[in-house]
């Protein structure tokens, strides 16, 4: 008997590289650098939300597109980078980002579809892509100095007749690129050129270091109706667990997603929302915090990671960092990560999992900052072996 359609598109994804990464971890007792996920908790004033939201009757369904206050922070947040929503029409509230991005693919691509992902890429990317039934072209970041650049050259290229959206992240994971100007204002054109539809991953918009600046796409010229904002809570506030994401687009695109995510989750977090709004609106500064933290935990991680002999490659943004493994002697650094949970107790993702050349991307491993300074010394101190 045939199996069904489904089946035979998702036969490729069996598991996150995050779980089978972890669950070594776990076994091991190896550091887990591998999953992007903090050890410490949010702010003080959102978690007193969530237990005044949990203990005050707010734990059966919030409203489908997600509870008001909740859209409203959203649109008041979205617009001081001056793109302005509707929290009535243009905003909805999703099970996390990674909901947000299959119910948007699922609702705007299709059978006959080509959707342009760039890679190295998340993982949920491809199996949302393959769920659709839409075809997959990648575009690899190229080097460019000491910092990955967005090929605008092999951008254009890749759009073809069939072509129906690009699935864009920045900052980005897993090499920390962000974006800058000149490369969003080319893509932009292009979209508007080609009447393409732009799925945003903006999850670690408030995570970049040294100046570097987050831009949202929808703001640039001709755009603001073609894109569909992606963002949540977890990243930016420390709440990874409450799975609180939101989309933001014109009414038209947001109706369509919609459509498609009341009959994937219907609806999530109830306790959870009227937290998230509350650290939206009052929260930004702890946020600012955090950045600053995250900045030097990356320092110290690269510092640590070059005395241990890898070749550290700049992060201007999110959780991670990563390391070319070359300079150690190795050659293969998808082996060398399966190796090192046992070998010297750290748990680290090499970058190949993430593309689909992985031959071209197989010298990188991808570290996560996101953790105590004393779980950061303990890994440095054991890569340190390596050498």
């Amino acid at each position: 008997m045939r199996e069904p359609v489904l089946v035979e598109r998702m036969r490729p994804f069996t598991s996150t590289i995050f779980a089978e990464m972890t669950a070594l971890a776990d076994r091991t007792s190896a550091v887990n650098l591998g999953q992007g996920f903090p050890d410490t908790d949010g702010p003080a004033g959102m978690l007193d939300a969530a237990r005044d939201a949990l203990f005050g009757g707010a734990n059966q369904y919030p409203p489908g597109p997600g509870l008001p206050e909740l859209r409203e922070a959203i649109a008041k947040h979205r617009a001081r980078y001056g793109t302005e929503y509707d929290p009535e029409r243009e905003i909805l509230v999703t099970a996390g980002a990674t909901e947000a991005i299959a119910a948007s693919l699922l609702a705007l691509t299709g059978p006959g579809d080509e959707v342009i992902v760039i890679e190295p890429y998340y993982d949920s990317y491809a199996a949302a892509v393959a769920m659709t039934g839409a075809t997959r072209r990648v575009v690899s970041l190229v080097p460019d100095g000491d910092r990955f650049a967005l090929d605008l050259d092999a951008v254009r290229a890749a759009v073809g007749p069939k072509t129906r959206a690009v699935l864009v992240n920045s900052p980005h994971n897993p090499t920390g690129t962000v974006f800058t100007r000149a490369e969003l204002a080319e893509l932009a054109q292009v979209c508007v050129e080609h009447d393409l539809i732009a799925i945003t991953d903006e999850v670690y918009e408030h995570l970049t270091f040294d100046g570097a600046e987050h831009l949202p796409l929808a703001g640039f010229p001709g755009m603001s109706s073609r894109t569909v904002t992606i963002s949540s809570a977890g990243k930016t506030f420390n709440c990874t667990g409450w799975k609180i994401g939101w989309v933001c687009a014109a009414p038209e695109l947001v109706s369509a997603v919609r459509a498609v995510k009341q009959f994937l989750t219907f609806v999530s977090g109830g306790p959870f929302q009227p937290a998230v709004a509350h650290a939206l609106r009052h929260e930004l500064s702890w946020v600012e915090s955090l950045r600053e933290s995250l900045q030097a935990k990356r320092d110290r991680l690269c510092a640590g990671l070059a005395e241990a002999g890898f070749a550290v490659r700049p992060s201007a943004g999110t959780y991670f960092v990563c390391a070319d493994v070359r300079p150690l002697g190795f050659t293969d650094a998808e082996e060398l990560a399966w190796r090192l949970p046992e070998s010297i107790g750290v748990a680290t993702v090499p970058v190949s999992v993430f593309t689909d050349h992985p031959k071209a991307w197989n010298h990188l491993l991808r570290f996560a900052f996101c953790k105590r300074e004393e779980v950061l010394d303990e890994a440095i101190q054991r890569l340190r072996t390596l050498s």
